[in-house]
């Protein structure tokens, strides 16, 4: 049976083969701990080195500042739990969004229990939030902001540069989720001026499992687990070396190809685009191609219903829904609600997003699927 057309590769994405060349040694011979001093532990130490290496020229930063972690999910965790207590005497205000990924808006939820005051602003039509209402958000006991680089749903590039600007006149830590942007768009470290930056492997050709965190020298972020003295001495724990191997070597294709990616991407995405466009009127964009993540499409289909698109999709497209339709309710997502998406175009929602592997023939026959179900169900 012929696999579906894989459009969702912002859910995750497949492993690029340079990266399963550089794991396959330490899943097969090389199985030592790289905290042992003898011959065994010399080639896994020398590759997690390697592969901080990798991630810190991806990210235009110290390796030394790059920390190894399971995942964007505990990168998140990490980075605004431990800063928010580590800064709990300068204050407890906390500025986010309203549309970040649930790694970071759960995080806010439970240190609301524990006493923080969240401000979880508003975004415009696109998602994007306004550089002024974080400014006005801003109080004195505002001690971190953390705004994603660019939203898992619709692709909106968000202005991160200008508000660590901004933080930076207030002595405010700046904390960003990159787990979409890295290896799709640039991601510079200094360029952004941001203190803390989250990286998932398994949105980058990487495995799951494994993540990254940018801390910016000097920073000193409350660590969340005890034991022993891995990772600087910050994040306890044995080495996936396996797996950190994968993500350095991810981070290097993503580096060395980044633009010729983003073009492939954003091609097969604007073909997707115009193609369903024409076969299907009247659809709506959700979000701004002009700054927006380039493989990237999120179109809804009004008054139809995304799972049931799905449905009649499912034996030759792979991709997500914007909404969870059920027998009598419709659970619209945060994005689309803040966004101000109308209930009868937001439930008909579709995320489609393209990676590197997708081809011209992908799309062509994505479309007539698409547009096919799209128009039995109307």
């Amino acid at each position: 049976m012929k696999k579906p057309i894989y459009l969702d590769y912002n859910a995750t994405t497949p492993h690029d083969p340079e990266v399963i060349e550089v794991m396959r040694p330490f899943f097969e011979e090389e199985f030592g701990n790289p905290s042992s001093s003898h011959y065994y532990g010399s080639k896994p130490k020398q590759a997690v080195a390697m592969a901080r290496e990798q991630v810190a020229a991806l990210l235009n930063c110290q390796p030394q500042e790059i920390i190894f972690t399971s995942g964007g999910t505990e990168s998140n965790n990490f980075a605004i739990i431990g800063c928010a207590e580590a800064l709990r005497h300068r204050g407890q205000h906390i500025i986010t969004s309203q549309i970040e990924h649930p790694a970071v808006i759960e995080v806010c939820r439970f240190l609301e229990i524990a006493g923080f005051v969240i401000t979880y602003l508003p975004v415009d039509e696109f998602g994007r939030v306004n550089t002024a209402e974080v400014e006005t958000a801003i109080q004195s006991e505002t001690i971190l902001i953390s705004i994603m680089h660019a939203n898992n749903e619709v692709g909106t590039i968000e202005p991160i540069e200008e508000i660590a600007a901004m933080a930076k006149k207030h002595d405010i830590v700046v904390h960003t989720d990159a787990a979409q942007s890295v290896g799709k768009i640039p991601v510079d470290v200094a360029q952004l001026g941001v203190d803390l930056l989250s990286i998932a492997g398994h949105k980058l050709y990487a495995p799951k499992g494994v993540g990254a965190l940018f801390i910016r020298q000097g920073l000193g972020p409350t660590k969340l687990m005890h034991g022993a003295g891995q990772e600087m001495g910050v994040r306890p724990g044995t080495e996936n070396v396996m797996e950190i191997a994968g993500l350095g070597k991810a981070c290097e294709i993503a580096r060395r190809d980044l633009e010729k990616n983003r073009l492939h991407m954003q091609a097969m995405r604007d073909r997707l685009y115009e193609g369903l466009k024409k076969e299907c009127e009247p659809v709506k964009l959700n979000g701004d191609l002009q700054k927006c993540l380039p493989n990237t499409l999120s179109i809804s289909f009004r008054n139809l219903e995304a799972n049931k698109i799905l449905d009649e999709i499912a034996a030759t497209v792979a991709a997500s829904a914007g909404a969870a339709c059920h027998s009598d309710t419709v659970e619209v997502s945060a994005v689309l609600e803040a966004m101000n998406v109308p209930l009868e175009w937001a439930q008909g929602t579709l995320r489609l997003t393209t990676g590197r592997m997708t081809t011209a023939a992908d799309i062509q026959k994505a479309i007539q699927v698409i547009s096919s179900a799209v128009k039995h169900l109307r």
